[in-house]
């Protein structure tokens, strides 16, 4: 087992292992076929509402979190996703600008504290 983040934006590696989109909404400018996903997991992304009021603001970054978490705790798809990396090398994909301040990072880092593992950086 081993979960990674990457944007989408980056060329796939065979290092990847499974490649999910965990974006709500598809990324500008990529297309299905040159994604080479594997699944796309709309549901374990911030919902509409959090996303919008985040609108990648640094400054709401740490409330960001919180809330995200929150919204995590009582997910289904988050605990489906849990029990799937467990048993699978992963890639998590984001389209977010920002690489320090996006959805992908808290996500990962949940899934890691959840399964009490480590997030690969490339």
């Amino acid at each position: 087992m081993s979960l990674q983040i990457k944007r989408i934006y980056e060329p796939p590696s065979p290092f990847d292992g499974d490649r999910i989109l965990v974006d709500r909404l598809w990324p500008r400018g990529v297309s299905k076929k040159g994604a080479r996903l594997d699944s796309w997991l709309k549901d374990v992304a911030p919902t509409p509402e959090l996303r919008e009021w985040f609108d990648h603001r640094p400054d709401r970054w740490e409330e960001f979190e919180k809330r995200y978490r929150a919204e995590l705790v009582h997910n289904p798809a988050f605990a489906d996703l849990c029990r799937f990396v467990a048993g699978h090398s992963v890639t998590l994909l984001y389209g977010a600008k920002d690489n320090k301040h996006n959805h992908a990072l808290v996500l990962a880092d949940a899934i890691a504290a959840t399964l009490k593992t480590s997030i690969l950086h490339p």
